[in-house]
């Protein structure tokens, strides 16, 4: 057998070839491993990240007021030209120098941080570019493992694919957390300085930018010398990239700042009671899953007027500072479409979430009259200028079984009145009358109509509001008689769109229901007037409303309301204590400035409008001392409103020669669109 000797020279050269073909093979196969991989990369959707994934609420003008999110998350996202160019600047300088120039890794620093980890023998230094640190920040803990850092190169390349430098700078500092719960550098400068990100001069900063390396090492709230000493570092970096000069760094440092004060910060969301409501009709209502709600980048738009919310949280404010333990409540709803424009629950959520707006457990008191009011002009048995005897009086009821025996205020009887005088001055033995002559089943049935869902007892006493209910369901029962005795169920929600912009729901156009006949819900708005005139029990406030408006007060020893209406707005405030603490003179008091304040500013740019007169009312004088039709004769004269039909025949005969004609009644007309003498020309209208 023949053998090949190292002599003949062919093994080696073969192994040489084979090792070559090994070499070029491999390099080869790593490059279509890594081609291969690229493209998975580009092609694959990057996971779910909490910060771009939060479903928002809009508000009516489509404005982002509030984010959903299961976490005490402060955060509002900007656009870059919505960022300081000194913020985005001291940023770059500080954290990644290079972002511009590499691919996601900058190679250099990391073989650098690599030498000087080996030197130290320790991990003494990093090199994780800004896309680097949002990849983390967005989809992975912070647990130091070999797996967490392939997920981070991988999530980083794909960052780098599949969106720009910019929109990468920009989901940064929109992620990127400052401390005290806030993410994003807008969500930052509001807390810190109480201004938006666009504001922030070259010291404000440089002291931000360089809280992210450590937010509670570096904040200025808990560590000023360390804040201020990472400001040096950072404003050190500007001079060293050429952004700056020293002088203008040294001018930056020595700068005073102003922080804004711990006790003013809160969240960062909008309304949050209104949010929180939102979040249990979406979930509960509309059918959608939690977990989408809070990670499927949902839109909700909104009915939510801002600057109405604006002027019901500073009237709710305003009104109870100071007023240790005292809560309020204000719900404002626009009639004629339903739409929910402002709802406050509370005085501070950040003390308390509960929301007083859905409260069932509150006696209306004697706002809930103008209900008992209308189911009787509705029925026919009464008038505006039906008569009783306003005195001590022991009713009697459930066939004379039981009886009830109701005061008025201050024991203050007035004598043989009207439902005019009744409404204005909230006389209880009117008001029991009205209800032992209409039915308290009758009342309770239109009570229902009118969008009272609470439990309400077929009693006497319901005539003066003893039966619980919502401040919701007052303003939602208010806004009928506002628009005309039409019912539009409130709405909170008109539309929600996924993160693509597709629709998932709409809601449905607004249906009208007639509950109660026009004429009768204008005749009662014509009486409700009156609790702003002098005599009322509204008029301590008429002074600061200067347009039509009708309502009730409302006052129990433990609840004080004012629920009224303008033809725009039906509102509810309520006032009291959450344990049910006895309320003392003034504080029963606080719920019509409220109200006052609230209307007035949220309808600011609205011009006054009267409310509109139906079909089927007529306008008569009336002689107000017999209730009959008034004569030249008489010697007052009050103009009333009738639903066609129940007015009076009768001329009064007590005056002069008792002969006289009745004065001819005055045509129903629009009056001119101005409040600011509204009540002059209504006193000059009746003279």
């Amino acid at each position: 057998m023949q053998r090949l000797t190292r002599s003949g020279g062919k093994k080696p050269r073969k192994r040489k070839w084979l090792f070559i073909k090994c070499i070029l093979s491999a390099g080869l196969l790593g490059m279509c491993a890594m081609g291969i991989m690229l493209l998975y990369l580009f092609q694959s959707e990057l996971p779910l990240a909490d910060s771009d994934r939060n479903s928002q609420l809009l508000d009516q003008n489509g404005n982002s007021i509030a984010v959903f999110s299961s976490g005490e998350r402060n955060r509002i996202s900007v656009t870059l030209d919505e960022i300081s160019p000194w913020l985005i600047q001291a940023t770059l300088a500080v954290e990644d120098r290079q972002f511009y120039d590499h691919i996601g890794f900058d190679i250099k620093g990391m073989t650098r941080a690599l030498l000087v980890n080996l030197k130290e023998m320790d991990k003494v230094q990093g090199a994780s570019t800004l896309t680097q640190q949002l990849a983390r920040n967005l989809y992975l803990s912070h647990e130091r493992t070999w797996s967490r850092k392939v997920k981070e190169a991988m999530y980083t390349a794909q960052l780098e694919m599949k969106y720009s430098k910019d929109e990468i700078l920009q989901m940064y500092l929109n992620e990127i957390y400052y401390g005290g719960g806030a993410y994003g550098i807008e969500a930052a400068a509001q807390m810190y300085f109480g201004k938006s990100a666009k504001d922030l001069n070259l010291a404000e900063s440089a002291i931000l930018a360089g809280v992210p390396k450590g937010p509670t090492y570096y904040s200025p709230y808990n560590h000023m010398k360390n804040a201020k000493d990472r400001q040096l570092t950072v404003l050190s970096a500007l001079v060293a990239t050429g952004k700056i000069t020293q002088s203008q760094a040294d001018e930056a440092y020595a700068e005073m700042l102003s922080f804004k004060s711990q006790k003013q910060r809160t969240t960062a969301d909008q309304a949050p009671y209104f949010r929180d409501y939102v979040r249990g009709v979406v979930i509960h209502e509309l059918g959608f899953d939690e977990e989408l709600l809070e990670h499927g980048g949902l839109r909700i738009y909104s009915t939510l007027d801002m600057d109405a919310e604006k002027a019901a949280e500073v009237a709710v404010t305003s009104e109870l500072n100071g007023s240790e333990g005292l809560e309020a409540a204000l719900v404002s709803i626009d009639p004629r479409n339903g739409h929910i424009k402002a709802l406050v629950g509370g005085v501070n959520y950040t003390q308390s979430q509960y929301n007083h707006v859905f409260a069932t457990t509150r006696q209306p008191g004697s706002s809930f009259k103008p209900i008992m009011y209308l189911s009787a002009l509705s029925s026919g048995k009464m008038t505006s200028v039906s008569k009783f005897s306003s005195q001590p009086t022991l009713f009697h009821y459930d066939e004379n079984r039981k009886t009830y025996s109701p005061k008025n205020f201050g024991d203050k009887y007035l004598g043989e009145i009207d439902m005019r005088r009744a409404i204005a001055a909230s006389d209880n033995i009117y008001a029991v009358n009205t209800i032992m002559t209409v039915g308290a089943e009758q009342v309770i049935e239109l009570g229902r109509k009118m969008g009272i869902t609470s439990p309400m007892e077929a009693v006497p006493s319901l005539a003066l509001g003893t039966s619980p209910v919502s401040p919701f369901e007052m303003a939602s029962a208010f806004a009928v008689i506002s628009n005309q005795g039409k019912k539009i169920t409130p709405v909170a929600v008109l539309k929600i769109t996924d993160d693509k912009g597709h629709v998932l729901y709409e809601a449905p156009s607004p249906k009208a229901e007639q509950v109660v006949d026009p004429a009768a819900a204008y005749v009662l708005t014509h009486l409700m007037e009156s609790v702003f005139d002098t005599g009322g029990t509204g008029n301590r406030v008429s002074a600061s409303i200067k347009r039509p408006v009708a309502g009730k007060t409302g006052t129990t020893s433990t609840d004080a309301w004012l629920v009224g209406y303008t033809p725009e707005l039906s509102t509810a405030v309520w006032v009291g204590y959450d344990k049910g603490k006895i309320l003392g003179t003034a504080e029963s008091h606080k719920a019509a400035p409220i109200f006052a304040k609230y209307t007035e500013k949220a309808l600011e740019k609205v011009p006054p409008k009267i409310f509109p007169i139906p079909d089927g009312v007529v306008s008569l004088y009336i002689d107000p001392t017999s209730g009959l039709l008034a004569t030249a004769d008489c010697p007052d004269k009050q103009l009333e409103v009738f639903i066609k039909g129940t007015e009076p025949k009768e001329v009064c005969a007590e005056h002069g020669k008792g002969k006289g004609e009745s004065v001819q009644p005055l045509p129903v007309k629009e009056k001119p669109e101005s409040h600011s003498w509204w009540s002059d020309l209504k006193r000059w209208w009746m003279d």
